[in-house]
C-alpha cells in the first residue's frame, strides 16, 4: 500500500534521522501490525507555506491513487503573519488535491493539526508573544479542522502533545525530537488503522 506525506519541516523531520520522522514511524507501526504499508514518499521542506507546498505538488506531478495521503501544513503561514482566512482558502484547496491523490477517497486522507512552536526555547529566545502564537495557531487549527471534517477526511490533534511534551525537541530547540514524533505517530495510528481497514 502506498503512502504520500505532504507538509513542511514537521513532516520531513528537521533535525532528526529519517527513521525518526513521524510518517516513517507511523508506517513502521502499521507494518508491525501486519498492514502492508510501504515507506512513505515525502514531499516536504522546512519553511514551506501552503502556497509553496502547492507549487511543489504541481511540479512533482503525482498520479493517483495513493492508498494513504497525509497533510500537515500551516505553521510557516502563521510564522509569517498571514491571515487565517487566507490560510483556510489555501488549505481547502490543498486538502481537495490530497483527496484527489487518494483516488477521490477523503477517508484515506489524514490531516494533522499544527503543533505549537510557541512553547519552545526558540520562541522564547526570539522574543515573540507566546500567547499570541498559541491563539493564532488555535485559530488556524480550527479552520483546518472545520475544512477536514466538512470533507470527511481524518483528523489527529497533535497540538496538545506539542504543548505537553515541550521538552522533547531536536537540537535546534524548535523542532520536535524523534521521541515526540513517536507520540504523534501513536496518536495517528488508530485513525489510519481504521482508514486502511475500509475497502
Amino acid at each position: 500500500m502506498t503512502y504520500l506525506a505532504l507538509g513542511d519541516s514537521y513532516t520531513i523531520g528537521e533535525g532528526v534521522p529519517a527513521a525518526g520522522r513521524w510518517p516513517v514511524q507511523l508506517a513502521a507501526a502499521l507494518r508491525d501490525e501486519g498492514v502492508p504499508l510501504a515507506e512513505p514518499t515525502i514531499l516536504a521542506t522546512t519553511g514551506w507555506t501552503t502556497d509553496e507546498l502547492s507549487a511543489a505538488m504541481a511540479a512533482a506531478g503525482f498520479v493517483p491513487p495513493w492508498d494513504l495521503v497525509s497533510l500537515l501544513i500551516g505553521v510557516n503561514n502563521q510564522y509569517r503573519g498571514r491571515a487565517v482566512a487566507e490560510y483556510r482558502g489555501e488549505f481547502r484547496r490543498l486538502l481537495q488535491r490530497a483527496i484527489t491523490l487518494a483516488g477521490d477517497r477523503a477517508d484515506r486522507v489524514l490531516v494533522l493539526s499544527i503543533p505549537d512552536w510557541g512553547v519552545t526555547p526558540f520562541a522564547r529566545d526570539c522574543g515573540r508573544d507566546i500567547a499570541r502564537i498559541a491563539a493564532e495557531l488555535d485559530a488556524y487549527n480550527a479552520a483546518a479542522h472545520d475544512e477536514t471534517s466538512h470533507r470527511g477526511a481524518g483528523w489527529t490533534d497533535i497540538t496538545a502533545i506539542s504543548r505537553r511534551q515541550a521538552s522533547l525537541l531536536a537540537g535546534d530547540g524548535l523542532h520536535p525530537s524523534a521521541a515526540q514524533y513517536a507520540l504523534w505517530a501513536e496518536a495517528a495510528l488508530p485513525v489510519v488503522r481504521d482508514m486502511l481497514e475500509t475497502s
